[in-house]
């Protein structure tokens, strides 16, 4: 496991990851905000993989400003990739995906205010990418189909970000990363 953008404050135990989310970080292309609009900094703890892939975990974290963010990411490079979790907007948390390829494509989708935990589960098989949560231990329900290119190494792993705000603190819990192609390892933290 290795960082992409080491925030300055972080811990592993094995079980859990502890981030110190640090402020004016994001991952974001282009879209909305005119051509200098790319940001590349956010933090990503993760692995390199290759071939078909299972990717869960669970994110707990105190977000609270305009766009907070904590969950997953996947990506092929920084033209090409998808993050998807839980995103602070408009005073509220949202369930968040964006999707890049050259250009950021956002989606969002409603999460009670008042939940404690999100689950996450990513599959990917082929060329396409399920994304599922789960609230609170609630049951499973799928969000999203996303295409990222076969044959391509895949960077993937825990994000977080705080676009506007000066950071927040984010537990990763069971974070499990599990290859199955014959050229990967699976990792758990």
């Amino acid at each position: 496991m290795e960082w992409l953008n080491e925030p300055a404050k972080w811990s592993s135990n094995g079980i859990e990851l502890n981030v110190a989310t640090e402020g004016s970080t994001d991952f974001w292309r282009v879209t909305g905000e005119g051509i200098d609009a790319i940001r590349d900094n956010g933090h990503l703890y993760g692995e390199t993989i290759s071939g078909d892939f299972d990717l869960s975990v669970d994110v707990q974290g105190n977000l609270k400003d305009q766009y907070d963010q904590a969950g997953v990411m996947v990506r092929v490079s920084d033209r090409q990739w998808f993050k998807t979790g839980v995103e602070f907007l408009n005073g509220r948390p949202r369930f968040s995906t964006v999707v890049t390829f050259d250009y950021s494509n956002w989606m969002i989708a409603d999460l009670l205010e008042s939940f404690h935990q999100l689950s996450i589960h990513v599959e990917y098989r082929g060329n396409a990418v399920e994304v599922h949560r789960a609230v609170d231990g609630g049951p499973e329900e799928f969000l999203a189909h996303i295409y990222l290119p076969p044959g391509e190494d895949k960077f993937a792993g825990v994000t977080c970000a705080a676009p506007k705000g000066h950071g927040f603190d984010v537990t990763f819990r069971n974070f499990l990363l599990t290859p199955l192609g014959p050229s990967s390892s699976g990792t758990t933290t």
